[in-house]
């Protein structure tokens, strides 16, 4: 046991525990609500990360662009990260015992925080870029950097939530 739940974190949960395990329609709609947004927000951040990989050696116009869909994206795997961190508290109480004491629970979160982390470094490179008018070629090996280590990312967390469902 890595970490006893706090009883009183039990008992909280324990009204939320009892409806979703007696209703496959509530675990449906919860589950859904978990995977859905990693699906797109993490399928619009694999999409904007390989671009982000294709455009360091393009011409200006393009990398301005591209710092543009960057830009604009962040607010969707933003918005898909939050409503999956609020379905994952809902999954976590409806099996409070089993996911607090995980250790492959504790390391999701985590890489959760690196992803995050990961994204605000982006950001930050971004801004640089655009006020060197996306032609730093320092910046752009940053955010090369940066995008090969989110795929990394959403990659590992995809496979720490598999195992966390299998092996937890």
């Amino acid at each position: 046991m890595i970490l006893a739940v706090p009883q009183l974190l039990v008992d909280l949960a324990d009204p939320w525990a009892k409806v979703y395990g007696h209703s496959k329609v509530v675990a449906t709609i919860v589950g859904f609500l978990h995977v859905a947004p990693i699906v797109v927000g993490g399928g619009l951040a694999i999409a904007l990360d390989r671009s982000t990989l294709r455009v360091r050696h393009d011409e200006p116009g393009a990398r301005a662009r591209h710092l543009s869909e960057l830009g604009a994206g962040h607010g969707v795997v933003l918005g898909a990260l939050a409503l999956s961190l609020v379905s994952g508290v809902a999954l976590l109480a409806a099996d409070l015992e089993t996911y607090f004491d995980s250790p492959i629970f504790w390391i999701k979160m985590g890489l959760i925080v690196l992803l995050l982390a990961n994204g605000a470094l982006m950001t930050r490179t971004e801004r640089t870029l655009r006020v060197a008018g996306a032609t730093a070629d320092a910046s752009w090996r940053r955010l090369r950097t940066i995008a090969i280590t989110s795929l990394a990312l959403w990659l590992t967390i995809t496979l720490a939530g598999v195992a966390l469902m299998n092996l937890a």
